[in-house]
């Protein structure tokens, strides 16, 4: 391949329609950061997750798009937001069955489905708020805004449906994308669809938690068996995955070893919203005033010294909030009287049993369970917290403990592959089966006749962190993308 020739990246942007933190917060971090390398030219693929989208413009303007009007233009991509932007309703539901069987026709006479194009000249604002504005920084507007997006009218559901279903009748049948103008493809999770010859699908992989904790996951079966046939899929047609830490492609290897000559690590990048920066404590409980969720009870007293231990995670099993729990239940008895608990968390799966343990707490104002804290913010309360625990079971990176390193606060984690190598020794680590392991660490960390080994946490944290920090690696991206690309 010609060195000087721009290398033509699809990337998939469907995650970054969803939450906060996680795949979608790495969805927009790695777009942008790949958006300002030299030499790189992409292109955002947009898709819904259960509606299929209106068509829209011929990929080339010399394809017929001048047959449309102005007016028809801005119509039609109107038309298109508004479907991305939609909530679930049957009808979509029963449209994305219609599809499957569509595209199960249509795959088996060989044909593609054709990528067309969204103009964005008159849609920025809709780009910025839905894709980007929930983790990137004012700043980068014009840097993800202009770059091209692609439409790919089926919903990934449908995708997914179409390969569970005929799987029963012989190979899964997966649609066939006409990618011909793409040199790599970047997926955030298994991709669900064919590449052309042309194109390398290069899968972002985070974790094997649908395979190897199948129990801790939403829609077990549904999701088990997706994740499953689509990693298999990819694995079986040549696809490249870059896992998002060590412990993540080992497990990925374990599961396909013959994945191995095409697995590589890089890590994730955490947003450049975090860094070291004093702030007043009483910004700490202006944030808490304007987030936290109904029917808790007396906010803290701002006439008060405040002191807090801090999770950021959403509400789910394998996140092990109730470990947490318990020590802090504990701690607060024998140690810490007045050491409230702050929980920045969205509604995670299977949260009725975790929530019914938190709610005396809240009721009594001592749990602060926080929603929808802007990034900047929550680089107030990793500064301010007297220590961030990130104690969950299982993990493909986890962002939080990173984030509280680069803020200047510290970390006590659970003694897990994937902490051991992201977090290295810049946390205290323990036992996430033992509250009274947990207990320890939390007081190793917090006592004040420890402060000297708190401040040495933070100095650590601080050299740590830098190791994920954008420039640091995006040159592994860039190096990684031209290897693939003229290797073929």
């Amino acid at each position: 391949m010609n060195a000087d020739h721009p290398l033509r990246i699809l990337f998939e942007l469907r995650p970054a329609l969803e939450g906060h933190a996680g795949i979608p917060q790495e969805t927009r971090l790695l777009f942008r950061c790949l958006a300002t390398a030299p030499n790189l030219q992409m292109t955002g693929l947009l898709q819904s997750s259960g509606r299929l989208l209106p068509a829209g413009l011929p990929a080339s303007n010399q394809e017929g798009a001048g047959d449309l009007s102005a007016d028809e233009r801005v119509e039609r991509m109107g038309r298109i937001a508004i479907t991305l932007d939609s909530p679930f309703s049957w009808s979509a539901t029963f449209n994305t069955v219609l599809q499957t069987v569509r595209m199960a026709f249509q795959t088996n006479t060989r044909r593609r489905e054709v990528l067309t194009r969204f103009e964005s000249a008159h849609f920025k604002d809709f780009l910025w708020q839905r894709l980007f504005a929930k983790t990137l920084p004012a700043e980068d507007f014009d840097i993800v805004t202009r770059q091209e997006f692609r439409i790919f009218r089926l919903p990934w559901s449908a995708l997914q449906i179409c390969a569970r279903f005929t799987k029963n009748f012989g190979p899964p049948i997966y649609a066939r994308m006409d990618t011909r103008d793409f040199d790599l493809m970047v997926a955030e999770t298994p991709y669900p669809a064919t590449v052309s010859r042309e194109t390398l699908l290069i899968v972002r992989y985070h974790d094997t938690i649908p395979l190897m904790m199948p129990h801790t996951i939403s829609d077990r079966s549904y999701h088990h068996a997706t994740h499953y046939l689509t990693l298999r899929h990819n694995v079986r047609s040549g696809a490249w995955f870059v896992c998002v830490s060590e412990a993540t492609r080992r497990d990925l290897l374990t599961i396909f070893p013959e994945a191995e000559p095409r697995a590589v690590t890089i890590h994730n990048m955490v947003s450049h919203h975090f860094y070291s920066e004093k702030s007043h404590p009483e910004r700490v409980l202006e944030i808490i005033a304007s987030h936290v969720v109904e029917n808790t009870g007396p906010l803290p007293d701002p006439a008060k010294s405040f002191e807090f231990l801090l999770i950021v995670s959403s509400i789910e099993p394998r996140k092990n909030h109730l470990t947490l729990l318990e020590a802090w239940e504990e701690l607060r008895t024998e140690l810490f009287p007045a050491l409230k608990l702050v929980v920045v968390a969205g509604a995670g799966w299977h949260n009725a049993d975790i929530l019914r343990r938190f709610r005396p707490w809240i009721e009594r104002g001592d749990v602060l369970l926080l929603r929808d804290v802007s990034s900047p913010k929550l680089r107030r309360l990793y500064e301010h917290a007297r220590a961030t625990v990130c104690p969950s079971f299982g993990e493909g990176f986890d962002f939080s403990g990173v984030e509280a390193m680069q803020s200047g606060g510290a970390v006590i984690a659970s003694d897990i592959a994937v902490h051991r190598e992201v977090y290295a020794d810049a946390a205290e680590f323990f036992n996430p089966y033992g509250a009274a392991d947990l207990r320890r660490a939390i007081s190793s960390v917090i006592k004040n006749e420890n402060s000297a080994y708190r401040q040495e946490l933070v100095q650590r944290g601080a050299a740590v962190a830098r190791r994920y920090a954008p420039e640091a690696i995006l040159p592994q991206w860039e190096s990684f993308l031209r290897e693939r690309a003229g290797a073929r």
